[in-house]
């Protein structure tokens, strides 16, 4: 796990950027944000070549990847105070199957994921 923190003016653009140890052309790569004493939101997945999004979150976000450098990109634009949050990349642990998708425990040792924190303020 990799942690980072950046700080970015509101009204600012967002970039976080997530290296991974898998090949982001095999799975799918989630991004989610927890503000401070809140849930966990969904932004978006990066799903092998195509991104989804939160219906209410998709003109704010937009998702990328670079194969050759196994990262995948999130980024923000007119960045808000309300957007503070500890920001997670994870990766699915669905396997192909012959019969579908088989959802894989998920383990400590197994787990791909990293955070970054995203703080937005006013300059004084």
């Amino acid at each position: 796990t990799a942690f980072s923190s950046v700080t970015v003016q509101p009204g600012q653009r967002l970039t976080i950027t997530c290296q991974v140890s898998y090949s982001v052309s095999s799975y799918w790569t989630n991004w989610i944000r927890q503000p401070a004493g809140k849930g966990l939101e969904w932004i978006g997945s990066w799903a092998v070549s195509t991104p989804y999004y939160k219906a209410s979150l998709k003109n704010k976000f937009s998702i990328s990847s670079d194969s050759s450098s196994n990262t995948v990109t999130l980024n923000g634009v007119n960045v808000q105070p309300e957007d503070t949050a500890v920001y997670y990349c994870a990766r699915y642990t669905i396997t192909q199957t012959t019969s579908g998708a088989e959802q894989k425990p998920l383990r400590a040792s197994t787990q791909h994921h990293q955070r970054g924190r995203c703080y937005t303020r006013n300059e004084s």
